[in-house]
């Protein structure tokens, strides 16, 4: 990270946390860097919170609670373990603990500890705050078709332990599962721009994983 990126986060992080109404020691902006900057990821790192960091600013004047909108964004991957299944709820706790050791109301560190779980993708979002973080989350999927397929190489690097056969098997399933939902996106303004390059994504690559595992030579 250089330093124009670091004064960039830098700024956002301040800007939020003046608008909640608190401001928490520097020492936590440089625990969540370090946090995304963990070696064994690949994806989960700040290119992709500066991507949901770009991402709300198209979105934030929809949020009914946009600060901790942001929040939640900047918390939602702060633990990536790939060796556990409870990623956004350790997030959420730790957002959770930081904001009331700030001073912040524990009605607005609810708010955002229930935001950053829904991340975690398994139900439909509820409400336009977690349509917001959620839209913004899955913004990859319909990305460009060459971010999408940057995006591909850095999941299967993320889960370089697997064997190719048991990763395909794995990712196939999660990506019909996102094409089998009637709508990927919630807000009108990523429905209208992104779902049809993201159903195009989605389709491409499971066609890509299908042929791979039919391949006599994997």
């Amino acid at each position: 990270m250089d330093a124009e990126q670091r004064n960039t986060l830098l700024e956002h992080w301040q800007q939020l946390w003046r608008e909640a109404g608190a401001m928490p020691g520097p020492a936590l902006f440089d625990a969540l860097i370090d946090r995304y900057r963990e070696p064994h990821r690949k994806y989960h790192t700040l290119q992709h919170l500066g991507e949901c960091l770009a991402n709300f600013q198209q979105l934030a004047a929809v949020a009914a609670h946009p600060v901790e909108v942001g929040l939640a964004l900047w918390f939602h991957d702060a633990i990536y373990d790939l060796g556990r299944h409870d990623n956004e709820a350790c997030s959420a706790d730790w957002a959770h603990a930081e904001m009331l050791a700030a001073g912040l109301p524990a009605a607005m560190a609810d708010r955002v500890a229930d935001l950053i779980l829904a991340t975690c993708h398994n139900t439909t979002p509820v409400g336009i705050d977690a349509e917001v973080v959620v839209d913004i989350d899955l913004w990859i999927l319909g990305a460009p078709a060459g971010r999408f397929d940057e995006y591909e190489r850095q999941v299967r690097e993320e889960y370089g332990h697997l064997a190719d056969e048991v990763f395909r098997v794995g990712r196939l399933g999660i990506l019909q599962q996102f094409l089998e939902r009637p709508k990927l996106f919630s807000t009108a303004v990523f429905f209208e721009h992104h779902e049809g390059q993201a159903r195009d994504n989605l389709s491409q690559s499971m066609a890509a994983l299908t042929l791979a595992n039919s391949d006599p030579r994997h």
